[in-house]
């Protein structure tokens, strides 16, 4: 069986509101969890968690802390252990009361206080304080810290009495609930090391094993939120390669198989597996090392994209799920607009722009992850590179490797890279994803250089969103329409095509399950069929 979503779900319900004018700490909470007015309402009557859920997920990681990792995995399955004061249901975009006992409470345009849940605790049988939670933030926010940028239009989270926080803007801003999604509350105990190793949460489940090759959870049962475990233990199985994936999935050693390969849908639906395709943000992005020349001339970064032959590799190494990068913004986000400038494969365009720059001879070394579908698009990649007249070294390694060896260095040489990412994972409007590339912190003082090398530029775009955030409705969104043209111009990183994420669940196990439009994987209303 085959299903397809034509809408960006994660997406629409978020930044739809925003795009309305909606109040930030206003907005619907999940059918699932139906609290009235933002307040978190105790778990139905129920015969308890049944059964055990197993799935093959195609990223790996030795980082799972909650206010730093960004991978994939550590993110999936960190959603079902700990809990931010509010937490976005991933199926549907709507974000929920968690931790909070309810919405923000507005004192002023730049002060809210958030009261917790009654009776929260971690898995360790500890009472969630308000110490925990100033704490988090801290963490959170630290300067140098990949979160820091998201969290950005907040000055303080400071303790206001044992139950409740104020929260201190810098200025209006209208996403406040969604953006304190971000951070995560764990234990104002813990070390950096436990929280790397095996984190601490409030969630419905808790961390039982963590291991290179496979990682469970069983339910806390300490949890009173709006979400309780639904199964008695959740695995999560690492299968970076696809054919492996694809086999655990026929021999019924999985029952749930994330990053589906276009060309294996129908094995899997021959082995009975439903299989379902959501448009999403999901890309592999082309970065450039601006502080490098000749890629501090956004002529050039033009060019390489211009050479690129982007339906090509989508019809060859993505069997057509995918879409053509026409904006930063897919086209199902509910704030897209077609950029100003258009990267249709144009060789002849490429060598113009190379000329026009004064580049001639150039020899670079393209530096890609070892992510499967990552490293099928490098070969072309490097044949469009060559056509139009740059001669490419490739290199492939691990995404450790990749940035902690190549790009986050005091004096990297490196010069392009093709990497995937994804951070809609942390939310969804349109700042969130622009800053997470183009904003303060370490993609752009390392990895990119942008802000150091053309920080005029930089500063210009971060004064269009700065001033996005704190409009609604029309004016907001044609800030948003002016910042997706100025990254169309500027490309010190920009996307080559956004994918569908394409996901396979045994239905005949397996109930309750929604596959997102994100990397990752939420189980949180899985169930197994009895």
């Amino acid at each position: 069986m085959r299903s397809t979503r034509s809408k960006f779900t994660g997406l629409i319900a978020l930044t739809a509101a925003a795009a309305l004018g909606l109040s930030a700490c206003g907005g619907g909470t999940p059918a699932a969890e139906k609290p009235a007015s933002g307040e978190a309402e105790a778990p139905a009557a129920a015969a308890g968690p049944v059964g055990e859920i197993t799935a093959g997920v195609a990223y790996e990681t030795t980082n799972y802390h909650p206010s730093n990792t960004t991978s994939a995995l550590a993110m999936g399955t960190n959603w079902h252990v700990v809990e931010g004061l509010y937490e976005m249901n991933m199926a549907t975009g709507e974000v929920y009361a968690a931790l909070a006992a309810g919405d923000p409470t507005k004192v002023s345009d730049t002060e809210y206080e958030v009261t917790l849940r009654e009776g929260a605790k971690f898995s360790d049988g500890k009472d969630v304080t308000v110490e925990d939670v100033v704490k988090s933030f801290e963490r959170t926010m630290a300067e140098g810290n990949l979160y820091a940028g998201f969290l950005g239009f907040v000055d303080a989270v400071k303790a206001k009495d044992d139950k409740t926080v104020t929260v201190t803007l810098k200025q209006p801003f209208t996403l406040v609930k969604e953006r304190l999604a971000v951070a995560k509350v764990v234990p104002a105990a813990a070390s950096d090391d436990d929280l790397t190793k095996m984190p601490v949460g409030s969630g419905p489940y808790k961390y039982e094993k963590i291991t290179e090759s496979e990682l469970s959870a069983v339910p806390n049962e300490h949890y009173n939120g709006p979400r309780p475990a639904t199964v008695e233990r959740l695995k999560w199985s690492v299968l970076k390669d696809d054919t492996a994936r694809t086999t655990a999935a026929q021999d019924g050693s999985i029952d749930i198989m994330e990053s589906v390969p276009a060309d294996n849908i129908a094995l899997l639906e021959g082995a009975g597996w439903t299989v379902d395709k959501v448009p999403g943000f999901n890309l592999p992005f082309m970065l450039f090392n601006t502080n490098k020349a000749p890629f501090n001339n956004a002529k050039v970064r033009q060019a390489f994209l211009y050479a690129v032959d982007v339906d090509k590799l989508i019809a060859n190494n993505m069997s057509g799920e995918a879409t053509a990068a026409t904006s930063f913004l897919p086209k199902a986000h509910p704030n897209y607009k077609e950029a100003e400038v258009q990267y249709p494969h144009d060789v002849e365009k490429a060598k113009a722009l190379l000329a026009e720059a004064g580049v001639a001879d150039l020899s670079i070394t393209l530096l890609t992850t070892d992510h499967t579908w990552i490293a099928n698009l490098a070969p072309q990649i490097k044949n469009d590179l060559e056509a139009a007249g740059v001669k490419v070294n490739l290199q492939s390694m691990a995404s450790s490797a990749l940035y902690k060896d190549n790009l986050d260095i005091e004096e990297p040489t490196f010069d392009v890279a093709v990497a995937p990412g994804d951070p809609s994972v942390f939310g969804s409007d349109p700042a969130l994803l622009m800053n997470w590339w183009y904003g303060p912190g370490k993609w752009t003082d390392y990895r990119t250089f942008w802000a150091k090398g053309d920080n005029a530029k930089f500063t210009e775009l971060q004064n269009i969103i700065n001033e996005a955030v704190t409009l609604e409705g029309a004016d907001q969104q044609k800030k948003w329409d002016e910042a997706q043209d100025f990254i169309s111009r500027e490309v010190p990183l920009y996307p080559l095509f956004h994918r569908n994420i394409i996901t396979a669940y045994n239905g005949e196990k397996v109930n309750g399950f929604t596959p997102i439009a994100t990397t990752g994987l939420s189980l949180l209303d899985a169930t197994v069929k009895q």
